[in-house]
Parts: C-alpha cells; sequence; structure tokens
C-alpha cells in the first residue's frame, strides 16, 4: 500500500508493509540492511518502538485511529526506544530523513491506499 500526507498532498511512501499480527511487529525491520526510498513499515496496533538489534536508523510517525500524527521520532538509531505514545494507535516505520524529506509535522493525517 501506499502512504500520503492529506494535509499537504506529499507522497510519504509509495510501498507500505501492513505489520498486523504480532509475528511481523515483533520482527519488524530486524535482519534488513535498511529502507529504500520510499519504502515503510506499518506497525499496526503499536505505541512505542525500540531499534534493538537493527543495523540503521529510522524516522517513525505515531498516529492515533484517525490517522492524524500524533508523535514523531527522526533518525532513532539503533539501540534506542521511543516513549510511550498513549494516543497512538500505530507507527509508520520510514527511511531516516523521510519526516523532513515529506514536511510531516504533528497534526497531518496520513492516507493508506493499497
Amino acid at each position: 500500500m501506499k502512504a500520503t500526507n492529506s494535509c499537504s498532498g506529499a507522497a510519504v511512501a509509495r510501498s507500505v508493509e501492513h505489520a498486523k499480527n504480532m509475528w511481523a511487529r515483533s520482527r519488524g525491520l530486524l535482519g534488513r540492511k535498511g529502507l529504500a526510498p520510499g519504502e515503510g513499515l506499518l506497525l499496526d496496533p503499536c505505541s512505542g518502538i525500540h531499534t534493538f538489534g537493527m543495523a540503521f536508523p529510522i524516522d517513525a510517525v505515531f498516529l492515533n485511529r484517525a490517522g492524524e500524527v500524533v508523535h514523531l521520532v527522526r533518525s532513532m538509531s539503533p539501540f534506542r526506544m521511543s516513549r510511550y505514545v498513549f494516543s497512538a494507535r500505530t507507527v509508520l516505520e520510514l527511511r531516516a530523513g523521510t519526516i523532513q524529506e515529506s514536511e510531516i509535522r504533528v497534526g497531518d493525517r496520513l492516507v493508506f491506499e493499497d
């Protein structure tokens, strides 16, 4: 599926994998060497993430049930933990730098389409 910022019209990711079961969320991005531009992983449900065992930094976009951005983490290094975001329902993990490139801001709404 693809992710678009409905506030700006900007494409955020053109290839988003949806991790909606426990196994897929647990595996996450582990074992990958990185994310290509335009790739992402949507963790659902999720309110906090970690990068233990990862080999590359990521951007993380925390979304509420309506798809509104409630928290952003830019260039989260490996072996770190985010804070727990109580209002978040999902987290979109992206290649580091995507938040800045796509100009994503708290309050924006992301739309996911097949």
